[in-house]
């Protein structure tokens, strides 16, 4: 057994991740942001000299603000804190890549094999993280420190959410590039689909919950796709468990919704789309979802 680190200093100010309890009386939705997180430890170490923009550029900047309505309307929001370059919290603990971390077997998956296990090789925009390998010490202290506790507290906030009301809704919030890309991604006036609703083809969510959802997002004249190129990852294929009372659907922005992606600041765009995704988060919570 991994031995769990001693806390480091700077956890005090730059928390692994953050939990927002509600603030109204609690509903059946659970809010997680799982890559808006921008902090990285120093026990890192990436590539020296390596551009900010190039660290970051995996994370789903700001969807943590997209979202930080929540609480207001009896979702409790889980968001990361540590970047995803550090440690990505929608992977398996076991999806390890051998190319990078000595002494594991390492996984076989595509994602990892492309660099993009749950220690990154490879920053979003492929750029090599490293000019070192891992121990397996070194990131089995990172899963311990950072990747466990975020899924028990997940697993907390989606049980306290079961007890209270017979089921819960897990939403798992990311960011999606504009540019165009295969599986499903096409450019229809220029900017492509805006929204990508995960279930894992119906796995992780009851049908009605999802076209529920295409059709409150789509009301708002989004563009919406269902599965294609992102049907949910480990938090989906994890916590959606219809059959057993929880719910899963993952959520993908289009970043040029909200986000100068050459800058990674917010767009002129951004007040527009988050008073949008408020009105449609109103009505997500006004919903009674079938279980």
């Amino acid at each position: 057994m991994t031995a769990v680190p001693a806390p480091d200093p700077a956890e005090t100010s730059h928390p692994p991740f953050v939990i927002h309890p509600a603030t109204v009386e609690r509903g059946v939705m659970v809010f997680a942001s799982p890559h808006s997180g921008g902090w990285t430890p120093d026990d890192m170490r990436p590539v020296a000299g390596l551009a900010a923009i190039t660290l970051r550029s995996a994370e789903d900047v700001g969807v943590d603000q997209l979202i930080a309505v929540g609480p207001r309307l009896g979702a409790p929001v889980i968001a990361a804190g540590v970047s995803r370059a550090y440690v990505d919290l929608n992977r398996a603990p076991d999806e390890m890549d051998a190319a990078l971390v000595d002494d594991v077997e390492g996984s076989v998956s595509a994602k990892v094999m492309a660099g993009y296990g749950v220690i990154p090789r490879r920053a979003g925009d492929g750029e090599l993280l490293y000019d070192r390998r891992l121990s397996a010490q070194e990131a089995q202290a990172r899963i311990a420190r950072v990747h466990a506790p975020y899924h028990q507290a997940l697993a907390d906030l989606l049980a306290e959410t079961q007890e209270q009301h017979g089921m819960a809704l897990l939403l798992d919030w990311h960011s999606m590039p504009s540019r165009a890309a295969g599986g499903g991604i096409g450019r229809r006036g220029g900017r492509g689909i805006d929204i990508v609703l995960g279930d894992r083809h119906g796995a992780s969510a009851k049908g009605g919950v999802t076209r529920r959802m295409r059709a409150l997002f789509e009301a708002e004249g989004l563009r919406v796709a269902l599965n294609a190129p992102y049907a949910g990852g480990y938090a989906t294929q994890t916590w959606g468990r219809p059959d057993e009372g929880v719910q899963a659907v993952q959520i993908e922005i289009n970043r040029a919704l909200y986000l100068d992606e050459a800058t990674l600041e917010p767009s002129s765009d951004c007040p527009r789309f988050t008073a949008l995704l408020t009105r449609v988060i109103s009505a997500l919570a006004r919903e009674t979802w079938p279980r």
